[in-house]
């Protein structure tokens, strides 16, 4: 546990919060959970000793739960937590499909295309709902439009949403994969070679992104809150059915985390900005201003009306394996409900 979380969570409000989750207090949870056999009774065992899941700095709430133990303090010494980082969604697909992570976190836009492309993955928590795509030229660019993209040479990270963004920025402004040429860097590295000239535009990612406005002078020359797709805590449904009890005390931990960082934003800017290395100020922004974590965690209906809109885009993109059939499919059993429902008392 950082320092930060030590001055501003002491030992005895943890203890409390666990004393209310261990009673029922929160949200309900044991009462359902018990009788749905999806976390153990007190004499039980876990079905795992350990549980691997991502941490990223386009996911608050992972810093969080993470930073603060949360998962630790539910599961107790039985079992024992692995965290990896992800530097992306496309990362997080790969630590899931390779079994690396039981638990990843990505953008609802590469969660339908994974999962459309055959990984059996479905989304049990929403983190946020982001701003966090953005089209970004260096300070003495003459682009000012996404027009004037045509011919350019753009960094983007593939299968993920600044990606998706850019696919659909592109369309709206007449143009397509065909007029640009796209350099597939990872998300630093696109920013890398956006300030080392080798490219012309990026399309960036936050936090990396904020960053790059303050200390490289960097313009968002196009935003659109509507391109960005939801923030997905994913699993495979192998962890799903075989390790129910797992999946509940991931989704419990992330609601735990969301209450505290909608009542401490500053506190969780400071973490942000200590696990991403930059400035506190420029952490804020992104927290503040770009991150909206009041938002319910339950996925549904308002996660699935983002990604029909986008599944057009996908398949137009030639980056899905099977189609519109293939990206059908995927939208009708992406969506697993349990578990977020529960922790927030739903149901």
């Amino acid at each position: 546990m950082s320092t930060i979380t030590r001055r501003i969570i002491p030992a005895i409000a943890v203890a409390g919060t666990m004393m209310l989750v261990a009673t029922g207090c929160v949200a309900g949870e044991n009462a359902t959970a018990a009788d749905d056999k999806t976390t153990p009774a007190a004499d039980a065992e876990w079905s795992s000793d350990t549980l691997s899941i991502d941490f990223a700095t386009y996911n608050p709430l992972s810093l969080v739960v993470r930073d603060q133990g949360i998962l630790e303090d539910i599961l107790g010494d039985d079992v024992t937590v692995e965290w990896v980082q992800s530097a992306g969604s496309n990362k997080a697909n790969e630590l899931l499909r390779s079994g690396s992570v039981d638990v990843g976190s990505t953008a609802g836009s590469a969660a339908l295309l994974a999962r459309a492309n055959g990984s059996p993955i479905q989304v049990i928590d929403i983190f946020s709902q982001p701003e966090w795509s953005a089209i970004v030229v260096g300070p003495d660019s003459d682009i000012t439009s996404v027009a004037d993209l045509k011919g350019a040479s753009i960094a983007a990270t593939k299968g993920t949403d600044p990606y998706f963004f850019l696919l659909q920025a592109l369309e709206e402004a007449g143009l397509s994969l065909a007029d640009v040429e796209v350099q597939n860097l990872q998300h630093a590295d696109g920013r890398a070679a956006l300030d080392g000239g080798s490219v012309d535009a990026w399309a960036g990612l936050d936090p990396i992104m904020a960053a790059a406005e303050v200390e490289s002078g960097d313009t968002l020359v196009y935003r659109n809150v509507d391109f960005n797709t939801y923030g997905f805590l994913n699993a495979t449904e192998d962890f799903l059915t075989n390790h129910a009890d797992l999946a509940q005390a991931v989704v419990d931990a992330y609601e735990q985390a969301r209450e505290w960082a909608l009542e401490n934003p500053e506190e969780t800017a400071a973490l942000l900005a200590e696990v991403a290395g930059i400035d506190e100020a420029v952490a804020t922004t992104v927290i503040q201003e770009r991150s909206n974590l009041d938002v319910s965690g339950i996925p549904g209906e308002d996660q699935l009306a983002v990604l029909e809109k986008i599944a057009p885009v996908l398949v137009e993109s030639g980056d899905v394996q099977g189609g519109q059939a293939s990206v059908d499919a995927a939208l009708s059993s992406i969506v697993n409900d349990t578990f977020a429902k529960k922790a927030v008392g739903g149901e």
